[in-house]
């Protein structure tokens, strides 16, 4: 198919990408001898997809065929991006199916579960061998940093930054795109390392730690043990998990700032700011609400209610206690959590902190506007981890339209799964809040018996959550209008040959 929005090497690179992390999971094998009966379950799957890519890449075209057609750069990554995602929903749901772990459906949906870091789940972990324990965190860590990250570390190539912005990365905190990825790249390593060794020291065995770490850093908790964090009963383990979805859920440019020690300018971020104002409003908020409600001491509250408004505006999905007993307006603000989600340019999904904060400064200055005088003029700014930028007209319509696109897909998607589900709307509001936010905490519906229609709508709402919502609608509308355009100029030439 040549015509293509960009090389289809491009296509190629990225299916090889896939073959090659599917492969993965078999380097623990060694040290789980009974899993190696899996090996052809992810062996066959990886062998295939670096077959293809490679197919792909030598008879792919060298040069993009001319088109009269102005094709803007997202809609150009758009079509790439959305194909790499699906192969590797299909590619990662694959070796459940051959390891006898999971039905396809079932597959699909803890693939997709994984590669979006969302953390829903239908598997039981508790029968589950180690390899695919690992497999379902190791997706989740891949999602979490994107293909394009990957490949673009990888391999140097005209079209990566295209692919790049298209994948929802808005910064670039090197001089070069090859030095961001690496830089990201490298910061997540650490963080993966550092996060494995105090696991370790607070008790967890090194399988679990090396999990937990991947799932907690890319905000998205797949847990090994059945009752996930709150399994251990460990007040450090806690608190190390919370830190550890802090940093996944922060933008990349302001952890850079942070480990470089320029503390002062990470916090006059508009967006660092907020997310601390967020904390120190509804931790105190839901602790209240527990103590109240649940007659728990203070400090247990405190303990529970810290964990869970970190792990919902994280979205990160783990848990210390069963979410669906909290009381309703507890529920109420983890809901809101899930919707407004983490930092622009982390792991997190959501509306975004600074889309929220801009919605609130866009309210603010409109209110302003009507109190103050008709000829005072003020161009209201923000602080980003680059400096000072000005909240523009273009700035306000993208958010708006963003904000505004958001919420008619979450209304849409919890009105069809009361249908589906059979449901009540208050808990239909809070799993489909928590699959478009990509959070993963569940109040139930989400299990193995759950109807085919209710699986469906929640892995369409994790998709558009993770690829934010327009580069799926751009990517599919790019895909239509390029077979449709293929069909047509069938057409054409079997009525020349006519």
């Amino acid at each position: 198919m040549r015509k293509l929005f960009l090389e289809a090497g491009n296509y190629g690179k990225l299916i090889m990408l896939v073959g090659l992390l599917m492969a993965v999971p078999l380097a623990i094998v060694p040290f789980f001898p009974d899993d190696g009966r899996y090996v052809p379950a992810f062996l066959l799957p990886s062998a295939f997809s670096a077959a293809l890519g490679i197919a792909v890449c030598f008879f792919a075209p060298r040069k993009e065929k001319p088109t009269t057609e102005w094709l803007s750069p997202l809609r150009k990554g758009s079509m790439p991006v959305m194909f790499t995602w699906c192969f590797a929903f299909v590619a990662g749901a694959i070796p459940f199916v051959i390891g006898g772990q999971l039905k396809f459906i079932l597959a699909l949906f803890e693939s997709i579960s994984g590669w979006t870091t969302v953390g829903l789940s239908v598997s039981d972990v508790t029968a589950m061998p180690r390899i695919f324990l690992f497999h379902r965190a190791f997706m989740q860590y891949c999602g979490g940093l994107g293909f394009i990250i990957m490949i673009a570390m990888l391999v140097r190539g005209k079209q990566n930054m295209i692919l790049y912005n298209a994948e929802g990365h808005p910064d670039r905190i090197m001089p070069s795109l090859k030095r961001t990825s690496q830089t990201i790249f490298l910061l997540y390593s650490c963080f993966l390392a550092a996060g494995t060794l105090v696991y370790r020291m607070f008790g967890m065995d090194l399988f679990d730690a090396v999990c937990h770490t991947m799932s907690a850093l890319s905000t998205a908790g797949f847990a090994t043990q059945p009752g996930s964090i709150g399994q251990y009963g460990s007040l450090p383990i806690e608190i190390t998990t919370v830190v550890l979805m802090l940093i996944g859920s922060t933008n990349f440019a302001i952890l850079l700032l942070l480990v470089k020690g320029k503390f002062r300018r990470a916090f006059r971020v508009s967006e660092m700011r907020f997310m601390i104002g967020l904390l120190l409003v509804f931790v105190p908020l839901a602790a209240f609400s527990l103590m109240i409600r649940m007659d728990l001491g203070f400090g247990e509250s405190v303990r529970n209610a810290l964990f869970g408004v970190v792990t919902t505006f994280t979205t990160s999905g783990y848990s210390t206690m069963d979410y669906s007993l909290w009381p309703p307006f507890a529920v109420g603000l983890l809901i809101l959590l899930m919707i407004v989600g983490g930092s622009v340019g982390s792991t997190a999904g959501g509306i975004k902190l600074l889309r929220a904060y801009l919605l609130i400064r866009i309210a603010k200055e409109n209110v302003r506007s009507r109190l103050s005088s008709a000829r005072l003029v003020k161009m209201p700014a923000y602080n980003r981890a680059q400096g000072k930028a000005p909240i523009d007209s273009a700035l306000i319509k993208d958010t708006l339209g963003f904000v505004g696109c958001y919420m008619a897909v979450y209304i849409a998607g919890s009105l069809l799964l009361t249908l589906t589900a059979d449901c009540s709307l208050n808990d239909a509001m809070f799993e489909f809040a928590s699959a478009l936010g990509t959070v993963g905490i569940s109040n139930g519906l989400t299990n193995a018996a759950a109807s085919v229609g209710s699986l469906v709508i929640l892995m369409v709402g994790m998709i558009l959550g993770r690829l934010e919502l327009f580069i799926v609608f751009i990517g599919a509308y790019a895909g239509v209008r390029a077979l449709k355009q293929k069909v047509m100029s069938a057409a054409r030439c079997r009525r020349s040959t006519w």
